[in-house]
């Protein structure tokens, strides 16, 4: 019988800074012990995983062209960003689009074992949600519609039952109807791009919606002081709250405020990238959104105009700025970012003997603006950051 493939992580844990060290086996953490510390060792956590990618470095879930090969690149991609687990995010689009988008991540998984681990199931954000300006965000407003349980079936359908999260708006009629029947399936549910009213909220989390989707975003510039549906979300205690932690989606205050009313076990945070994040700074024409620009300090807007269209910043770094922003320890905005989205998608996210050895070495200090990842290790396999 052949000896195990083992291979010594050494770093600083996250939350003392001592060392560690920890022995991979076969792709799994077969141990993890103490070690002598050494100031310059980087530390050592569970992978990051990011519940909400559309796209990144010029690679796009939503553009119409997605094949199996483009899935592949994208999941590469991701090591790079210290990201072992992720959910590529489909937007509001046609049927056929759709469709069409789900088949080639589904056949990506089954032609890269790299996209089978990485790739737990996919998010579709959309079509079910409001059709207002604001909160409709970027969503083609012509794709906007009712839940539709006969769609969902077909998704599974040509995707092997690859759709594990849904965001929809609750205001839709007999929606509490779909929630029940979709979270009977095994798909989470999650509330986004809403104008629903404060009841409504709250029945769509009764009827077993667990997430909200990047809250405060999705949203009317202008809300009524109370109630609100932002309001609703961060009182209910059957709903996690995804964050967009970038600077640009959420300035530090609000944050922080909502951070604190939700709690840290009760909170999450993802990139919500697009396909330019990772790009030169400029103009690009996006079959999404039209006309933007990125600029030089990472916020990605409608061309000419003062709105957002999408964020650019990777998960390593909404982490650091999150730490900046709330005046977070590292290890509780590592936790943001590894074991709270990794409960959502089958447990992951644990540095712990037996897990898969899914985990980063990173470089950190006091008032970063990113973790700046040196290894990433995924089921074992090593991937070294250029």
């Amino acid at each position: 019988m052949p000896e195990p493939t083992t291979t010594r992580v050494v770093g600083r844990d996250v939350g003392n800074g001592q060392g560690v060290a920890v022995t991979i086996a076969d792709g799994r953490i077969a141990a993890i012990e103490p070690t002598a510390p050494e100031p310059a060792a980087p530390y050592v956590a569970a992978g990051l995983i990011d519940l909400q990618v559309n796209g990144y470095g010029g690679l796009d879930f939503n553009d119409g062209m997605l094949t199996a090969e483009r899935v592949s690149a994208l999941t590469l991609m991701m090591t790079g960003l210290g990201v072992t687990t992720y959910l590529p995010t489909l937007i509001t689009a046609s049927r056929a689009s759709l469709v069409s988008a789900l088949s080639a991540i589904a056949a990506a998984r089954r032609q890269d074992s790299l996209c089978a681990r990485m790739i737990p199931f996919v998010h579709v954000e959309g079509p079910y949600l409001a059709p207002e300006d604001g909160p409709r965000g970027a969503h083609p407003r012509e794709h906007v519609r009712a839940p539709d349980l006969d769609e969902v079936a077909e998704w599974q359908r040509v995707s092997g039952g690859l759709v594990g999260k849904i965001t929809l708006s609750p205001h839709h009629d007999q929606v509490s109807s779909f929630i029940r029947a979709a979270v009977g399936q095994g798909i989470l549910v999650a509330i986004g791009h809403t104008s629903a009213t404060s009841d409504q909220i709250h029945e769509a989390a009764l009827a077993g919606a667990r997430l909200s989707t990047h809250l405060g975003n999705g949203a009317s510039a202008m809300l009524p002081r109370h109630p609100n549906f932002i309001w609703a979300q961060l009182a209910n205690e059957r709903l996690d709250a995804g964050f967009i932690a970038d600077g640009f989606h959420l300035p530090a205050d609000t944050f922080k405020a909502m951070l604190r009313a939700k709690g840290l076990d009760r909170a999450y945070l993802v990139s919500d990238t697009a396909a330019v994040a990772g790009m030169p700074p400029g103009i690009y024409d996006q079959p999404i959104g039209g006309r933007v620009e990125l600029a030089s300090d990472g916020r990605l807007s409608v061309a000419g105009t003062p709105y957002l269209a999408g964020a650019s910043r990777p998960l390593c770094q909404d982490v650091a700025l999150a730490v900046r922003m709330a005046d977070l320890t590292l290890a509780d905005g590592m936790r943001l970012a590894t074991i709270n989205p990794g409960s959502f998608a089958g447990g992951r996210g644990r540095l712990a003997v037996g897990e898969v050895a899914d985990l980063i070495l990173f470089d950190w200090e006091q008032g970063a603006a990113s973790l700046a990842i040196r290894e990433t290790y995924v089921a074992g396999q090593r991937f070294v950051a250029q």
